[in-house]
């Protein structure tokens, strides 16, 4: 009978959040460029198909190998000479998963649920990101190809049937999910940074990556207010020229934490006159306040605080973490699911094999009969038992003959002996 070679076996070596050490995942990190160099040395040492996938959470390689724990300690090997570390040591914080394991890995990757943050939004991106460099560099196959297009149907289905992404989990995202509520499309928005605190800064930042149009940064020391300009492609001004900003502002993020009312109730009232009444979002990210409190009584304008988008991200992380159950039920069907059709396609391609077999043996037994049917079918069915009958028999020795056999009448229909 002729044979066929092994499949492919799905296979995930990394480091991510919970196995490995802050220092180590930065030593692993491998940038763009780095990991199409990467790829290639992968493809050298025989791991034909691979995706390398590099985030602030994980460094992993997910892959689909013919020899599992031979790949495993190449992919290892080659992780801790591009990141130049002690292969020994870097092996107590790797995770090393292969067959139902490891699709399960690469399920929950792409749904965001082995996240740092659950349900994070840029993850599947980020995979759909790796597995395009993989693609582009010639390393993958139909064995991986199947794993991830499931995967991202999966995590398609997390996304929506369950509310596992939904709301702000810290508190710049819970400030632009608000600035999203009052003015909804952000890029017809401006927006002004007046000081240059760390949560201001990281306030502004996400309103860049949400879409925001315009932004303008003062800073009472101008060469901060000129490098962050430089670094998001904004506008800067003159600190003193605050107050004549606000009305043209539909967001002002405060994060100067003087100890003064930077921006007072009066302020407020004068700019919403000047907006014709258009509502302005006000974000205080100082500590002490920035902003009159009492101008958030003002119709027209919405004011929040460090406490207030505290609560909200305090909220959405609860809500996120009840929708990871059901998130996690959903992936571990789909998984099923998968791992069904796999294995149905496995016993296709048995099945096939088995048919040619066959029909190779009747073909000889033609050829060698003649025209005699009665001995044709005496060697066809001899030819066709001998292998079985010899794999039985040398299985009696090693203890597995029973269950041989019970296989062996199932698969044939045979009545049991004691029937």
């Amino acid at each position: 009978m002729p044979t066929q070679g092994p499949s492919p076996r799905p296979l995930v070596v990394g480091a991510n959040h919970r196995s490995a050490a802050t220092a180590t995942r930065e030593a692993l990190f491998l940038s763009d460029a780095r990991v199409t160099l990467f790829l290639a040395r992968l493809r050298d040492a025989a791991i034909p198909q691979a995706v390398v996938m590099s985030t602030c959470d994980r460094v992993e390689v997910q892959a689909a190998v013919v020899d599992g724990d031979a790949a495993a300690r190449r992919i290892a090997r080659l992780m801790a000479e591009e990141a130049g570390l002690d292969a020994g040591k870097l092996a107590s914080e790797l995770y090393v998963l292969t067959d139902d394991s490891a699709v399960r890995h690469m399920f929950l990757v792409a749904a965001a649920l082995d996240s740092q943050v659950v349900g994070e939004p840029n993850v599947a991106g980020q995979m759909k990101d790796a597995h395009r460099m993989a693609r582009e560099a010639g390393m993958t196959g139909s064995e991986l190809e199947a794993i991830l297009q499931a995967a991202y149907a999966s995590a398609k289905r997390v996304r929506s049937e369950t509310a596992v992404g939904e709301g702000a989990v810290s508190i710049a995202a819970a400030a632009a999910e608000i600035a999203r509520e009052v003015h909804g499309d952000l890029a017809r928005c401006s927006a002004l940074l007046a000081g240059g605190g760390e949560m201001g800064v990281l306030i502004a930042e996400r309103l860049l990556r949400a879409g925001l149009g315009r932004l303008t940064v003062a800073c009472r020391a101008r060469g901060r207010a000129e490098m962050l300009a430089r670094q998001w492609s904004c506008h800067h001004a003159a600190f003193e020229g605050v107050p004549a900003l606000v009305p043209e502002s539909d967001i002002v993020v405060a994060a100067q934490a003087s100890g003064t009312t930077l921006i007072g109730r009066e302020a407020v009232r004068d700019a919403l006159a000047k907006r014709r009444h258009r509502p302005i979002y006000l974000v205080d990210a100082a500590v002490p306040s920035d902003i009159d409190p009492t101008a958030g009584e003002l119709d027209g304008a919405f004011l929040y605080g460090l406490d207030d988008l505290e609560e909200l991200a305090r909220q959405g992380l609860a809500g996120r973490s009840a929708a990871a159950a059901q998130a996690r039920e959903i992936v571990e069907r789909e998984v099923e699911a998968f791992l069904g059709e796999r294995a149905g396609r496995a016993a296709s391609v048995t099945v096939t094999a088995l048919r040619a077999h066959f029909a190779e043996a009747r073909e000889s037994a033609l050829r060698e009969a003649g025209n005699d049917a009665e001995r044709a079918t005496r060697l066809m069915m001899n030819r066709l038992l001998h292998e079985p009958s010899a794999a039985l028999r040398a299985l009696a020795g090693g203890g597995g003959a029973k269950e041989a056999e019970a296989l062996v009448r199932r698969l044939f229909g045979l009545e049991d002996e004691d029937t």
